[in-house]
């Protein structure tokens, strides 16, 4: 039996305080009447919910779908879901405005030849649709609305289970969501679901911290006793909610189906119901416009699978993913050798020097994003959970810095939220035990204010350190913290006079700006500190 079971349904409405009680979804949801028309807007989640008299032993397997068309002509199809007792769910986010009909399919006859339409008005204010690759630049990623979407990731494995027990709302996940994304944040790293660890926990870990060996369970029994024919329901209704708060928030749920090094008792792979749980959560989820795919952590080196076994999900989870969203796999040895499978890289590179290698990556991988998911290091916390190889919150924060000028995007982890301990309300900690998220304030400050996923990257034009720059008038500097003077290096044909302004990376900062004549050998003195510095440098043309 599932370890919880939710007394009823709760139709889904917009966020907000009804009667005092915080509403569980952002969703939409209408209950299905015939030739009804649905109001909507441009890639808002819709739950379109059917009703059967009965359903069958195995109501999961059930097929269902719609098939959902415009006035052009334009359709797609999209598989529905069963949602616990005797509904199916249709998920749809419209990709564009005008007027929409569809109709079900279905191998149960009270879910087939169902007919209905959608009115869509325009997206609303903060709707910018699903994260792409840009068509115009392979390397960096872009909104349906065109925005850029410059990802700063950070991992929380065991979101899912901070509030899974809670039947009537999510508050430590909106804790941590909102001081996450208020800090620069805009990709989360999660797990569908995670057990435990596998190395020893911290003997002064607070217990209300540990989110090891979760009482819930995606499956019919517990992670202890599984029963693999069948999926609790409610466990993923308790999920949506986090991916609805976390789309809602404008950040990225970089969702990894599976996990295989934190003791799960997965079924076999590729069994009948290895397979159900797959295409469940690709039904369920695929509707999620802030929803990028990696089909596991850990995808490989484990024992529980192979190359072929990875591709093979990969290849499944295209052919039942409706909104094609984007998918990676967080393992840097299968994205090398198969990079035409993923639509960005994801990779796990530790060494000291960093720059030069994310740098190998671009070339050996180009045209396509490359995110370092783990970087070795993991910023300390009042709990020693797993330290890598670098837990300086300053250290780190230089290593997000070299993979930035690197052009490539950078991955945090904090030793209280990455894995099974998760302080949510992080400003309970003495300020000394707390992380230091300003800082990627102040990064997501400056990617955002000049636009660094624009920049080229990998042409020095220093004598020290590295840069970006836009090919005309901006070069954008990082100073190693071993410099005393930097060399530069910018062409001599674009202007005969450079604006300097120093960037404190750790304070956010800016300098007073000035100005120095283009010479043969230009040169600057780094500002006095422990850290490394960026330099922006303008040029221009006397007046």
């Amino acid at each position: 039996m599932s370890p919880f079971k939710l007394v009823a349904l709760v139709v889904a409405v917009p966020f907000a305080v009804l009667g005092g009680v915080p509403a569980a979804t952002a969703r939409e949801a209408v209950r299905y009447e015939p030739q009804q028309t649905i109001a909507a807007e441009q890639w808002d989640i819709v739950d379109i919910r059917f009703q059967v008299g009965s359903i069958p032993e195995q109501p999961v397997d059930v097929d269902f779908s719609a098939t959902f068309s415009d006035r052009s002509g334009k359709s797609m199809a999209v598989a529905g879901f069963y949602d616990g007792g005797n509904e199916y769910v249709i998920r749809f986010t419209p990709p564009s405005n005008g007027e929409w009909s569809y109709e079900t399919s279905s191998s149960l006859s009270g879910l087939d030849g169902q007919k209905g339409s959608l009115s869509v008005r325009s997206a609303g204010e903060g709707r910018r649709g699903a994260v792409l690759v840009d068509s115009e630049s392979k390397q960096r990623f872009v909104h349906q609305n065109g925005d850029s979407n410059y990802p700063i990731a950070f991992e929380a494995d065991w979101l899912f289970a901070l509030d899974a027990e809670n039947a009537n709302d999510i508050p430590k996940t909106r804790m941590l969501v909102d001081t996450l994304a208020d800090n620069g944040f805009n990709q989360i790293v999660m797990n569908v679901f995670a057990y435990d660890v596998n190395w020893a926990k911290d003997a002064s870990l607070d217990p209300q911290y540990d989110f090891g060996s979760p009482r819930v369970f995606p499956f019919n029994g517990t992670n202890q006793d599984p029963d693999h024919s069948g999926l609790n329901i409610e466990y993923f209704q308790r999920l949506d909610r986090v991916l609805d708060y976390l789309d809602q928030k404008g950040v990225v749920a970089h969702l990894m189906i599976y996990v295989w090094n934190k003791r799960v008792a997965w079924p076999e792979a590729k069994s009948d119901a290895d397979n159900r749980y797959f295409d469940y959560v690709v039904r369920r989820y695929q509707g999620y416009p802030n929803l990028v795919w990696d089909i596991s952590k850990e995808a490989l080196g484990y024992g529980h699978n192979d190359v072929s076994y990875i591709t093979d999900r990969i290849q499944r989870l295209r052919d039942n993913d409706a909104y094609d969203r984007l998918v990676t796999v967080h393992d840097y040895g299968y994205c090398r050798k198969f990079p035409e499978q993923v639509d960005f890289v994801s990779v796990q590179l530790w060494s000291s020097e960093l720059y030069g290698v994310m740098r190998n990556v671009c070339e050996a991988i180009p045209g396509k994003p490359i995110l370092n998911i783990e970087h070795g290091g993991y910023e300390r916390s009042p709990y020693v959970v797993f330290t890598g190889n670098y837990t300086s919150p300053e250290v780190c924060l230089e290593r997000a810095y070299q993979c930035v000028f690197a052009g490539t995007f950078p991955t945090h982890y904090w030793q209280g939220a990455a894995w099974n301990v998760v302080i949510a309300d992080i400003e309970s900690l003495d300020p000394g035990d707390r992380p230091r998220l300003d800082y990627y304030r102040h990064l997501r400050e400056f990617v955002d204010r000049y636009q660094i996923d624009q920049l080229i990257a990998g042409e020095k034009k220093s004598n020290a350190g590295f840069c970006l720059h836009n090919g005309k008038d901006r070069f954008l500097y990082y100073v190693p913290k071993e410099c005393d003077y930097l060399g530069l290096r910018p062409p001599k044909d674009r202007g005969d006079t450079m604006e300097l302004v120093w960037f404190d990376p750790f304070s956010g900062e800016y300098g007073e700006p000035f100005e120095m004549k283009m010479t043969q050998w230009p040169s600057v003195d780094v500002p006095a500190g422990n850290g490394f510095r960026i330099l922006i440098c303008d040029l221009k043309d006397q007046e």
